[in-house]
Order: C-alpha cells, then structure tokens, then sequence
C-alpha cells in the first residue's frame, strides 16, 4: 500500500549518474525510535493504533556531493524496498538539491504523518548544508491523484513543507512540485502524530511497561486465587445442599411409610 497523500515526490527519469554512485547502495548507520500517536479510526485508511518505528539514517558528503538517505522499518511487518524511504541529493558545483527517491516516496503505514516527518528531517538536513541552494523540481505521478481525497492530502502535505504546486491539464491528473530556494521550505512536522524517541526514553518506557506488567501479574494471581477459593466453597456448598436434600427425601419416605401403616 502506497500513501500518496503524505508521498508525494516522484522524479521523472533517475539519473545515470546517481545511479552509478557507490553511495546509491548505503545502509542505515544510525538508528532512532519513532512513537505514532494513536489517531482516531479514518474512513479512507482505517484503524490508526499506537505504533513504533525505527528510522534509519545515513549520510555522506564530497567536494562535489552530499546525501541523506532516511528509512524506516516498522516490527512484524516487511515493506518493498522502495517504500518509506527519502533521499536528499545536494550538487554543491550546481548549488541544486533534489528530493527522491527516482521512483517516489511511499510511506507505509498510510495517513500517520511519516511523509510530512520524512520531508522535514531531508529539509532540516538540506538547509544546513546548502540553504541558498535551488530545487530541483519534478513531477508527481498521476496515480497520486486518481482519489480526489489522497490527492488532497498529497497535496496538503507538499504545500505544508513550503513546496509550490502546478497543475498541467484540467483534470488536476498531471502535476509539478517546486520551491525556489531550500530556504522557501519549512522542517516543522505534525509533532502530535509522530516523535522522536531518545534511547534513555525508550528504556524508561520499557520500565514502565515491565512494572505494568509486573503488578497485572500479581493482581490476576490474586484474582487466581479468589477464583479457586470461591470453587472450593462453592463445591462445598454443593455438597452440602445435596446431603440436605438426600435427607429431606428420606425424612419425607419416613413419614409416608409411618402414615401409611
């Protein structure tokens, strides 16, 4: 599943060059967790629960180049290697930067804020390298716009990071994003739907969990317990009621038998 409401850079033919680079291939070197907030059920996505992400990240830099390469892997669930990925292209003999990767940026799960995330980690790196420089521009893949209200939410995410959106035919079917400058675009994301997690954070959450989990135990052994005692008065109770009524039987063929001789 694609998300192109929070997907939205697609470049049109990758470049040769770039695909020669030996950077193309690099891995994650720095890992960091991410929390997604809990957001209430959405009628085009679904369910929302809370989740957990790791963001992977990796950069290299030259005289004549630099490159951000952001990922993010979700636990129990395997995504194609061309989802949840962003790249940051800089050519500093051309003063240009350029958002990928070539074939897009899907982002998965749908509609939790990772595209907006994504965009702003690549645009706060950008500027630190290359804040005067130009933007490379692109088009974005007419398959982003087929549902009027994924196009929406595309949309919104592009112009909400400062790029600039037009529209080449009446149908809204065929667009470009651009921006002038790195300056013109902004790093700030939906903070309410996605955050950053630090490691001495994770450790005490994980604290927590475990001291939840610790006193859950505890109270349902409790629980346990009260439960076997009540089947063990309970038995008893059976018991007795059944000696009680075995006896009011005999009492009552007592007195039958007495009255009937």
């Amino acid at each position: 599943m694609t998300e192109p409401q929070e997907s939205p850079l697609d470049t049109a033919a990758p470049a040769a060059s770039e695909q020669a680079h030996p950077w193309a291939g690099l891995g994650a070197e720095r890992f960091q967790l991410l929390r997604l907030a809990p957001l209430p059920v959405d009628r085009h996505t679904g369910p929302r629960p809370l989740r957990f992400a790791e963001l992977g990240r990796v950069e290299r830099h030259d005289k004549a180049r630099s490159l951000l390469r952001l990922s993010l892997r979700l636990p129990d669930q395997r995504l194609r290697p061309e989802q949840n990925l962003l790249e940051v292209w800089i050519d500093h003999r051309a003063k240009e930067v350029r958002f990928g990767p070539d074939q897009g940026l899907h982002t998965e799960p749908g509609n939790r804020g990772l595209g907006r995330f994504l965009l702003a980690q690549g645009i706060a790196w950008a500027r630190q390298h290359g804040t005067h420089y130009q933007v490379e521009g692109a088009a974005l893949p007419a398959r982003d716009a087929l549902d009027e209200a994924a196009r929406a939410r595309r949309d919104h995410c592009l112009q909400a990071q400062g790029f600039v959106l037009e529209y080449l035919d009446p149908l809204q079917l065929k667009a470009r994003y651009s921006a002038p400058r790195v300056a013109a675009l902004h790093e700030d994301w939906q903070a309410d739907k996605v955050q950053t997690v630090d490691n001495l954070e994770a450790a005490s959450m994980l604290q927590r969990a475990d001291r939840t989990l610790h006193e859950q135990e505890v109270k349902v052994r409790k629980l346990e317990e009260r439960i076997d005692s009540l089947r063990r008065e309970d038995g008893t109770l059976r018991f007795t009621i059944a000696c009680l009524v075995a006896f009011s039987l005999f009492q009552a063929g007592l007195l039958i038998w007495i009255a009937t001789r």
